[in-house]
């Protein structure tokens, strides 16, 4: 509970990072090093609290873009099935790596994801419709595991790979919202297992994310999505920038050796 209450400030930082997942799917991504760098808690800790509030946000998001229409069921049963054993599999990883490591993972995700989002034209006529089962359940286990591992909750891989596969953007959205139920089912239960977790902090996150889950959803449905792609791109690209030259710093710094 003191840990919760400590983040207060954060409230801010976090209602923006729901808005974002709401509207465009990225914004998790900015969560982990929000508490690391502004709150003080320990990355692991960080991270494994992140994925238990992503489960909340993700049954927000997806009754929203549900009622919608704008989520395609026949796909995200398949993405399911590779994402749940993806998620224990890197909450089970997420113990063995030192804090660092997952630092450099997050920073290097954060300046891929920016990067994409403004390679990608978020107007542009998709080519595809679908998916084969099988590249849908590689493409949920590459996404549980990876968003397990570095707290981002599902969006931040998912809209990214089917954006390059020529999806349509809104239906990469729709599903990266309710592909964030089973990663935090799963790497909440691994984080228990294998890890450590503060619950409080979780739900806490979880109730301001979902406001801002909310308006987001209100958002993406009637705002040009490239507007607000770019703007958040521009943000990932320079956080990214940010937490790779802290770590480049610890490293080379006056302490180093």
């Amino acid at each position: 509970m003191s840990a919760v209450l400590g983040l207060l400030p954060l409230s801010g930082i976090v209602f923006l990072v729901g808005v974002f997942i709401g509207a465009i799917g990225i914004g998790g991504v900015l969560l982990v090093p929000s508490l690391t760098y502004l709150g003080g808690l320990g990355v692991h800790i960080a991270v494994a609290s992140c994925n238990l509030s992503y489960l909340f946000t993700g049954l927000i998001g997806g009754t929203l873009y549900a009622r919608k229409g704008s989520i395609r069921w026949s796909m995200a049963g398949w993405l399911f099935a590779g994402a749940m054993p993806g998620a224990y599999l890197g909450a089970a990883t997420l113990s063995m790596l030192p804090g660092t490591a997952i630092e450099l993972i997050i920073g290097a995700l954060i300046i891929f994801a920016g990067v994409n989002a403004l390679a990608k034209n978020a107007g542009d006529t998709s080519t595809r419709d679908s998916l084969s089962n099988l590249q849908l359940a590689i493409i949920g286990l590459a996404t549980g595991f990876g968003s397990a591992l570095t707290g981002t909750g599902g969006p931040l891989i998912l809209v990214p790979i089917m954006v390059w596969l020529e999806l349509p953007v809104l239906t990469a959205i729709g599903l990266s919202q309710v592909i964030q139920v089973p990663i935090a089912l799963l790497a909440t239960v691994g984080n228990v297992i294998h890890g450590e977790i503060d619950a409080w902090l979780g739900v806490g996150l979880a109730v301001v994310l979902m406001v801002g889950v909310a308006i987001g959803a209100h958002v993406a449905h009637r705002l040009s999505a490239r507007f607000l792609k770019r703007i958040v791109a521009v943000t990932l690209i320079g956080v990214g920038i940010l937490i790779i030259a802290r770590i480049g710093y610890g490293f080379l710094g006056p302490g180093a050796s």
